[in-house]
């Protein structure tokens, strides 16, 4: 599988040594090293020097978006589902200093508040097979994109200007539409469920949507003539109204809550869109807490359906826990446009191989205790039958000797300058 997936994009690269070091990169991301730069992944695949996966990233030529239009190509033949769903979310990098792209304080999942950190808006794909990453984009915010001399120091191309996380959203989304993704559904958070603009291009996509509000969010009842707060609606709702049902499988099984669905609801602003909307209530059995989802299809849904993409949106979260412990998604040590892109789309590739193999395996009779394998027993199977060792225990002392050398010497120039302009101001 793993040929299989370097192979689909092999033909971007257009001399033979580029290309061996993109095979060798996303290789070296599926071993078991615990830090995933360009000097860990070189002396894992076997190189005298870092340079080729330096270069791989900051010169070499070759475009990551044409990378990644294979790369989903291939993820739509394996994984591809008619029933589909698009789900989208953001990832934050906690960074220091100012100089890479896209970074300030900002609020990230990540952390839970406010820090130093550079955002990416991810689009991934989920279906009956599996799921995985299929495109992702930097967020820049205007602080940067009203600075283009720090815009051109990072390489952000003149034509990128400011654009919200929503907007990213909708560009990726409207480029798997395009390329036919077969997708059915829409699965996102309240950050961008609370966008009305980006519901509406949904809407004349025919794409339906399961989007989370807020518990503030207006609610369009009555044809339009009376808007109420999502959690007043839900305050409202007599006991009958509720029912339990299971949003999917998590790690102790089924996940049970109790739902309440509003057919009633009407458009935000466009009569004739001819769907269905609603208002889906998620409510914890255990603790009370609601959580609230603005829905939309183009024709009759059920209560059903409708849970079951509610539930589909958690594997974006499984699919950034594998995609930062399994391959490094977080650990790249880069500042530029160009470099962030490259590094992001060999890290979705090493995921990708991953994610089909896992969907690969045959599923366990039912009769028995055992579990389909997950991606992080795939990517340990991996390194045990296939990623062997390619060179001796002397080699990598000696790369490793090479390695101290060269810091050594970087330190000592730099102690040299930093004394010259002390004695000479």
């Amino acid at each position: 599988m793993s040929d299989q997936v370097i192979g689909c994009f092999a033909g971007r690269f257009a001399r033979v040594e580029p290309r061996r070091a993109a095979a060798g990169f996303v290789t070296a991301l599926l071993t078991d090293i615990e830090i995933k730069t360009c000097w860990q992944l070189a002396e894992r695949a076997g190189h005298a020097r870092p340079d080729a996966m330096q270069r791989l990233l900051y010169r070499t030529r070759w475009d990551a978006d044409l990378v990644r239009d294979d790369l989903r190509a291939l993820v739509v033949d394996r994984l591809g589902d008619p029933d589909g769903v698009l789900v989208v979310d953001e990832t934050g990098d906690l960074k220091k200093g100012v100089h890479t792209v896209g970074v300030r304080r900002q609020y990230t999942g990540t952390a839970g508040r406010i820090e130093n950190a550079q955002v990416g808006v991810f689009l991934a794909y989920a279906g009956r097979h599996g799921h995985t990453l299929i495109d992702r984009r930097v967020y820049l915010p205007e602080s940067w994109t009203s600075d283009r001399e720090r815009c051109e120091q990072a390489g952000v191309p003149d034509s990128v200007g400011f654009a919200t996380r929503s907007r990213l959203a909708d560009d990726m989304i409207t480029a798997a539409v395009e390329a036919r993704v077969p997708a059915r559904w829409v699965a996102a958070d309240e950050a961008y469920g609370n966008n009305t603009v980006l519901r509406a291009r949904l809407r004349k996509q025919g794409l339906g949507y399961v989007l989370a509000v807020s518990r503030d969010h207006l609610v369009p009842l009555d044809g339009g003539k009376t808007r109420r707060r999502a959690d007043q609606v839900a305050a409202e709702l007599p006991a009958t109204t509720w029912t339990r049902r299971s949003a999917g499988d998590g790690s102790k099984g089924p996940r049970f809550y109790d739902w309440a669905w509003l057919a009633d609801v009407t458009t935000d602003n466009d009569p004739d869109d001819g769907g269905h909307h609603s208002l889906l209530i998620r409510r914890n059995t255990t603790t009370g807490e609601l959580a609230f989802y603005r829905c939309w299809a183009p024709g009759p849904v059920t209560i059903a359906q409708l849970v079951r993409v509610a539930g589909i949106r958690w594997t974006v979260e499984e699919s950034f826990q594998a995609a930062k412990g399994q391959v490094g998604l977080d650990q790249h040590q880069v500042r530029r446009w160009q470099s962030w892109h490259r590094f992001t789309t060999l890290a979705l590739a090493a995921l990708a191989i991953l994610a089909i193999c896992a969907a690969a395996t045959p599923q366990p009779p039912d009769q028995t205790d055992m579990i389909r394998l997950t991606v992080n027993e795939i990517r340990r199977l991996i390194n045990v039958l296939i990623n062997t060792p390619i060179r001796s225990i002397a080699h990598r002392l000696r790369w490793s000797l090479w390695r101290r050398r060269h810091q050594a010497r970087a330190r000592r120039a730099h102690y040299a300058r930093r004394l010259t302009l002390e004695l000479h101001p």
